[in-house]
């Protein structure tokens, strides 16, 4: 089975696939080239929000990872615009749906990755049969996992943050430092930022180990939207 991790950067995506020799790592810039690399693939762990509620301003999977994750790290996760809020067409038409509907408005951050949101939303109601293969995860709880279920100390944005999760990822896979060197070679930091290739690697590392491991999810049995799709967080336990 084919597997590959999928992180939003600058440029549009950055995928990492260990097992490709020949380009281990490509940039998505369209909905088209996103949607060919999804129907490719067998396994795919992505760092976005999928299923999207219709009137609640948190979802219970983003509740349970804060709690994992700990105060540090808890503004990592950023709560999905309600539905309607998510395809209003202006910020401030967004946030007058989601103010109507739970008393908040969307905060900045997720509106700023609300086209990216989209883009997997509408793919995955398109497309039913991605929905079996296309599962939600977020890189700092898979960087817990390698850490043995404990925080990694220092931040990603930090010298000492990105060497220590490096380190992480070469202790399971030995190509991860060479990736890391081509990305830096390859893109300048306004189209990929460093935090944006280590994530997208973690995320690749737990795409593949899924093929032959039993994927976990927050929380255990996930509610769905209203289209059917999953409000989960996903992850393998690497100790298992």
């Amino acid at each position: 089975m084919k597997a590959v991790g999928i992180d939003g950067c600058p440029m549009g995506w950055l995928a990492v696939d260990y097992n490709r020799t020949d380009q281990p790592f490509w940039i998505i810039q369209s909905e088209e080239e996103l949607k060919k690399t999804l129907q490719q693939y067998d396994r795919i762990f992505i760092d976005i929000p999928i299923g999207i509620p219709d009137d609640e301003y948190t979802r219970k999977c983003d509740e349970k990872v804060r709690v994992e994750l700990g105060t540090d790290y808890q503004a990592s996760i950023f709560n999905p615009p309600v539905r309607s809020a998510l395809y209003a067409p202006t910020y401030a038409e967004a946030c007058i749906q989601s103010y109507s509907l739970t008393n908040k408005k969307v905060s900045l951050q997720s509106w700023n990755i609300s086209g990216k949101i989209k883009q997997v939303d509408q793919l995955l109601q398109q497309d039913t049969s991605l929905r079996d293969k296309v599962f939600e995860s977020h890189p700092e709880l898979l960087f817990r996992i390698l850490n043995g279920w404990e925080s990694v100390q220092q931040k990603k944005q930090t010298r000492k943050g990105l060497k220590h999760r490096l380190n992480l990822l070469k202790n399971v896979q030995e190509k991860s430092e060479s990736i890391y060197r081509q990305l830096k070679e390859r893109f300048r930091r306004k189209e990929v930022a460093e935090d944006d290739m280590v994530d997208a690697m973690v995320l690749a590392h737990f795409a593949r180990i899924s093929v032959d491991a039993e994927i976990h999810s927050f929380p255990e049995e996930p509610p769905v939207d209203s289209k059917g799709l999953p409000m989960a967080i996903h992850y393998v336990d690497h100790q298992a």
